[in-house]
């Protein structure tokens, strides 16, 4: 169990020993919280169909929302935790030119999305070509929401020990720390 802040939460892990792949929920006063956490490597079809692990099909349920992402990737939320970041749109004040490009940025093209099947999910065309999605994908769980990344993009954006250090300086400096 651990406290943070205003609430507590128990975190449960679910290590399925399949390499990197390893999923965690989370239980709050107010309820289940999802975590995804863990990396994926799938095709997409000519159809644009995606495979979506077994882990994340469990934690994202029947329906939820894709959207772009930043570093040109998507980013997939469960519908109450997009909820929540509705809430915080609405809360943005407008009258900042850098909150009314983000919010078109994200919200113009962010769509719900149910299952096709038990396993696939079909994401749209101006998705797929924002990420550049056309055949190898990478899914990465962070926490709230899962990355969809196209492989090689993936690939540009990993980084190596020595920025990963600067990173966590900068990190540092902001407050965070680990």
């Amino acid at each position: 169990m651990v406290e943070s802040g205003r609430e507590w939460f128990e975190v449960v892990a679910n290590d399925h020993r399949n390499g990197k792949s390893r999923g965690t929920s989370c239980r709050t006063k107010a309820g289940d919280c999802v975590m995804f956490m863990g990396e994926y490597n799938h095709t997409v079809d000519p159809k644009g169909r995606l495979i979506v692990p077994a882990k994340f099909r469990e934690q994202l349920g029947d329906e939820f929302v894709v959207t772009k992402g930043l570093d040109g990737c998507l980013f997939v939320y469960t519908s109450e935790e997009w909820h929540n970041i509705e809430e915080k749109f609405r809360n943005i004040s407008m009258t900042s030119k850098d909150a009314r490009k983000f919010s078109r940025f994200f919200l113009q093209e962010q769509l719900p999305v149910n299952w096709t099947s038990r396993e696939e999910s079909f994401f749209h065309q101006f998705l797929r070509e924002y990420a550049n999605l056309t055949k190898d994908v990478v899914l990465v769980g962070v926490l709230s929401r899962v990355e969809i990344w196209d492989k090689d993009r993936w690939q540009e954006n990993t980084y190596d020990e020595d920025e990963m250090d600067e990173i966590a300086e900068h990190m540092a400096d902001l407050g965070f720390s680990i």
